[in-house]
C-alpha cells in the first residue's frame, strides 16, 4: 500500500524550508546562499534578463518593424531661373516632368516635381509665358508665372490625394480628415450657444444659499 492510496490529501502539506538555522538544519552554514557577494545579502534583486553584465540577449537581436522613413515624399526641385535660362524654355512653353527630363533638368519621373521661385540676382522678373504642370509649386513661383501670363496646375502628391487637398484652390485644408488629423480641430460650439441662450420667462433663477 502506498501513501496516496490512503488519502488524496496526503503529501499536500509540505514543511517549509527553514534557513539560517546552522549546519544541523540540512541547508548548510550559508543557508544555500553561497559565500559572500550581493547574492548572499538580503534585499538584493536582479532585473529580468540580466546576464551578469554582458550584453543582454534581447539587445543582441536584430531590430525590425514599422518605419515612417519609407513613406517620405521626395521631390525633384527645379528653380524658375534654371528653367528660363535653358534654351528649350527661353521663349516659354509647357513645363512638366516630361519636358524637364528631355531638357536634362530632371533625371527621371521616379519622384514628384516641385517648382521653386528662385531667379538670378540680376534678373528683373519672369518675362516669358510658362504653362506649368507639377505636383507642387511654391507660392512665389506661382505668382511669378501667373503675373507673366502663364498658368500653374498642381496635381498634388500621394499624401495630398489621400487627405483630399486641392492644391489649386485657395482653401488647401484637408477634406478627408482622419481621426489623427481631426484631433486638433475646433470643438463644437453647441454647448456654448446653449449656455448663452436667454432663459424663458417661466424659468426662475435658483436661490442663493
Amino acid at each position: 500500500m502506498m501513501i496516496h492510496d490512503i488519502t488524496a490529501i496526503a503529501g499536500a502539506y509540505k514543511k517549509r524550508k527553514r534557513i539560517g538555522r546552522g549546519e544541523g538544519s540540512g541547508h548548510g552554514k550559508q543557508s544555500g546562499r553561497g559565500s559572500k557577494g550581493a547574492g548572499s545579502r538580503s534585499g538584493t534583486a536582479s532585473k529580468i534578463g540580466f546576464e551578469g553584465g554582458q550584453m543582454r540577449y534581447f539587445r543582441r537581436l536584430a531590430k525590425f518593424g514599422f518605419k515612417n522613413a519609407e513613406f517620405k515624399i521626395e521631390f525633384w526641385t527645379v528653380n524658375i531661373g534654371d528653367i528660363v535660362s535653358h534654351k528649350d524654355f527661353a521663349s516659354g512653353g509647357d513645363v512638366n516632368i516630361a519636358t524637364l527630363i528631355k531638357a536634362g533638368l530632371v533625371r527621371d519621373d521616379s519622384r514628384d516635381l516641385k517648382i521653386l521661385g528662385s531667379l538670378p540676382k540680376n534678373s528683373k522678373g519672369l518675362k516669358v509665358k510658362l504653362n506649368v504642370v507639377a505636383s507642387r509649386c511654391s507660392d512665389s513661383a506661382r505668382k511669378m508665372i501667373t503675373d507673366a501670363g502663364g498658368s500653374v496646375k498642381e496635381t498634388g502628391t500621394r499624401r495630398d490625394v489621400v487627405r483630399g487637398i486641392d492644391r489649386n484652390s485657395e482653401d488647401r485644408s484637408p477634406k478627408n480628415l482622419t481621426k489623427k488629423l481631426n484631433r486638433g480641430g475646433k470643438k463644437s460650439e453647441a454647448p456654448k450657444a446653449e449656455a448663452e441662450a436667454p432663459a424663458e420667462k417661466g424659468d426662475k433663477k435658483p436661490a442663493k444659499k
